[in-house]
């Protein structure tokens, strides 16, 4: 499956999730940048509210791609403790990288969202979109985030996920849904025709836009 960009992933993505659509008691929760731009296409197609959760990926020394763990801008944070045990990473490491990632997951939902507050999710349906999910640490870690937030139901969303990926998030999640789950995966990348990076103006203009 090949998509032509995040607009038609989002697209093809709200085909399958007409059961939301208009309904006051959903809330889009889009993981930036690219996520954003996904769930925008959910949110005009379904007449959804969006807004944003904002884990960072905590990547290994050397090796930034390589996740050992994630973190959300409210401190809930989740780790590879093998990972960690079997590249020797330092207990130092972890407490900077962990400092420096949260800083900037709160600067990005201080300047993303330009001051509004964030949408009520409590007793709600939390749906979490990204434009992919290869590993799943991000995706995990926002669930917990969100979860805590007190959100009564939580779906992820994404266009494409990795198949072994697809079977962890089942078990933490209440709902995936997807429009390609293959078994062999690569970069998120590689199942768009076009992926430029998304820009903070970009995403700043989606959220001003947005029913949030």
């Amino acid at each position: 499956m090949m998509f032509a960009d995040r607009v038609d992933a989002g697209r093809q993505l709200a085909a399958k999730m007409g059961a939301y659509r208009g309904n006051s008691n959903v809330v889009l929760l889009a993981l930036p940048r690219g996520g954003v731009v996904v769930a925008a296409e959910i949110a005009r197609e379904l007449d959804l509210a969006l807004d944003i959760v904002v884990p960072r990926k905590i990547g290994a020394p050397g090796n930034p791609e390589y996740a050992i763990g994630a973190i959300t801008e409210d401190g809930e944070s989740l780790f590879d403790e093998r990972a960690i045990a079997a590249l020797g990473i330092s207990p130092e490491y972890i407490a900077q990288t962990v400092y420096e990632e949260q800083r900037e997951a709160e600067r990005r939902m201080n300047v993303y969202r330009g001051g509004r507050p964030p949408l009520n999710v409590t007793h709600k349906t939390a749906i979490l979109v990204d434009d992919g999910v290869a590993t799943g640490a991000t995706m995990r870690v926002a669930i917990r985030s969100v979860r805590k937030r007190g959100a009564a139901t939580i779906i992820v969303a994404v266009p494409v996920i990795a198949l072994d990926t697809l079977e962890i998030l089942r078990r933490e999640a209440d709902e995936v849904i997807s429009v390609d789950a293959p078994l062999l995966f690569g970069a998120v990348g590689a199942f768009y025709e076009s992926f430029p990076q998304t820009s903070d103006e970009e995403v700043m203009k989606i959220l001003e836009m947005s029913k949030a």
